[in-house]
C-alpha cells in the first residue's frame, strides 16, 4: 500500500465513485485506516467549470476522473482491496489540490 494507489471504492456508492485514492503519507504506517480521495467520472459532471487545482483530473486507463478534494476522508485499511493504478504521475496536481483545500497558499 502506498501513497496515490488508486482502488476500487467498496462502498455503496460504487456507481458515482468508482475509485479511491490513498493520500495518506507513506511515513505514517500502523494505523487501521488510510486517508483517501474520491475520483470520479468527469463525464458525470455537469458543464460547470470546477477549479482546477482543487478538482484536478486523474486518467485512469484511458478515461478521465476528477479528484473530488473537499469529499476526502478516512477508510478501514482492510476496505481497500482492490488496488488498480498508480496516480504517482499525477502527484504534483494532487498535492496542489490538497494545499488549496488545507490553505497551504
Amino acid at each position: 500500500m502506498a501513497r496515490f494507489d488508486i482502488y476500487v471504492n467498496p462502498g455503496r456508492n460504487h456507481r458515482n465513485i468508482p475509485y479511491l485514492v490513498d493520500v495518506q503519507s507513506n511515513v505514517i504506517s500502523g494505523l487501521a485506516t488510510r486517508i483517501v480521495v474520491p475520483l470520479r467520472p468527469l463525464a458525470a459532471f455537469s458543464s460547470v467549470a470546477l477549479p482546477p487545482d482543487l478538482f484536478p483530473i486523474i486518467p485512469i486507463d484511458g478515461e478521465d476522473y476528477v479528484l473530488d478534494t473537499p469529499q476526502l476522508g478516512a477508510i478501514p485499511l482492510a476496505e481497500l482491496k482492490t488496488r488498480v493504478a498508480s496516480a504517482r504521475e499525477s502527484q504534483f496536481v494532487i498535492q496542489t489540490a490538497l494545499d488549496r483545500a488545507f490553505g497551504a497558499y
